[in-house]
């Protein structure tokens, strides 16, 4: 599968967005729209806001599909933000099923993937990306 990751950087801070990853949930731009607009494009302005409030906004994202790094502290490559120990599942309202930290998913093909802080799995069998969510509940009306 390709990677379609994209980084946005405003030289303090590295915006990183994973859209496979993404659930829609739509807490990035109706919280802070002046950075995250999906109706522009490229659909991050990393220059809306200061760094301080791209952070803060970031870390609320509930799938983990935003992540961020200070750039003087820029991970190593191959290196990903390690999950606080221990594990909490936790459904979403009529949405994905939020998995909070470390662990290990093995497709159908016995591939495995080591995933940190927040996972999202599909809940309403409607992803095209299963067995992660990708917003297709929404569309679908899923309620749960």
């Amino acid at each position: 599968m390709k990677d379609s990751t994209r980084h946005y950087t405003n030289g303090e801070v590295t915006v990183v967005w994973q859209p496979e990853v993404c659930i829609h949930s739509r807490v990035c731009f109706s919280n802070l729209p002046e950075v995250f607009d999906p109706r522009q494009r490229p659909w991050v302005n990393i220059a809306g806001a200061a760094t301080a409030r791209i952070v803060a906004q970031v870390q609320q994202c509930p799938s983990g599909a935003l992540s961020f790094f200070i750039n003087d502290e820029a991970p190593t490559a191959g290196s990903s933000p390690a999950a606080e120990a221990g594990n909490l599942v936790e459904p979403v309202p009529n949405g994905p099923l939020l998995v909070h930290g470390n662990l290990t998913v093995k497709d159908v093909q016995g591939q495995e993937t080591s995933k940190s802080k927040v996972t999202a799995f599909c809940r309403c069998g409607l992803s095209n990306n299963k067995p992660y969510c990708d917003g297709s509940h929404v569309a679908g009306g899923f309620v749960g």
